[in-house]
């Protein structure tokens, strides 16, 4: 503000995002289930095929959050497809979770989502920069009051949590094989990180819940 030529600058940036926006809507228009790409900072990024390991984790986890979320009633899990449109950009996370107040609300051909109370991704070589720049700093700054961010490659768990009145995320927890995670916003849950990697382990995390 204190530029003389701040007025300018604004003017600028209010002619480059309403550009942007233009973009974003060309790319809802295109958009469809075959393809796997988001829209972030008006660049359409294209996602390659993951490997198989990136695919286990993301059904051991889906099961286990799906599962609890039918026993509790306390919302919808989503895997994948689910487009969230936040204010600049739009996102395909690899899981997210409603809470049922809100999940009750959306109707059967909705297509845009708002921004979730739970975030899942699953990093790869080639996301993980994204994941945990953009993303992350765009998810704190929507509310989302938990993230996860898994590794497949170090059977690892990042779990940042909400610092609301900051709208950024506290430094993460870190949990590995042989810890349990306790998720804030799926409350109750407590997630052993080997069943996300381990079929055994997973099946026998859900007879828990069940």
């Amino acid at each position: 503000m204190q530029r003389p030529d701040a007025a300018l600058l604004a003017q600028q940036l209010n002619q480059a995002l309403e550009e942007e926006a233009r973009q974003r809507e060309a790319f809802r228009e295109w958009i469809d289930d075959n393809v796997k790409a988001e829209f972030i900072n008006g660049e359409v990024v294209y996602h390659s095929p993951v490997r198989q390991k990136h695919l286990e984790a993301a059904r051991l986890l889906g099961g286990l959050l799906h599962a609890y979320c039918l026993v509790n009633r306390i919302g919808v899990v989503w895997m994948e497809k689910a487009m969230i449109g936040l204010t600049r950009n739009d996102y395909e996370p690899d899981l997210v979770f409603f809470r049922k107040e809100i999940a009750d609300t959306f109707s059967k051909d909705q297509v845009i989502f708002p921004a979730p109370d739970f975030i899942v991704e699953i990093i790869s070589p080639s996301t993980a920069a994204k994941d945990r720049g953009v993303k992350k700093q765009d998810y704190a700054a929507h509310g989302i009051s938990e993230y996860w961010i898994i590794d497949p490659a170090k059977q690892q768990l990042e779990q940042y949590l909400l610092m609301e009145a900051e709208a950024e995320y506290f430094h993460p927890h870190i949990y590995a094989i042989g810890e349990s995670v306790p998720c804030q916003v799926l409350e109750g849950l407590q997630m052993p990180v080997e069943a996300i990697f381990d079929e055994q382990a997973n099946v026998e995390a859900l007879k828990k819940m069940l």
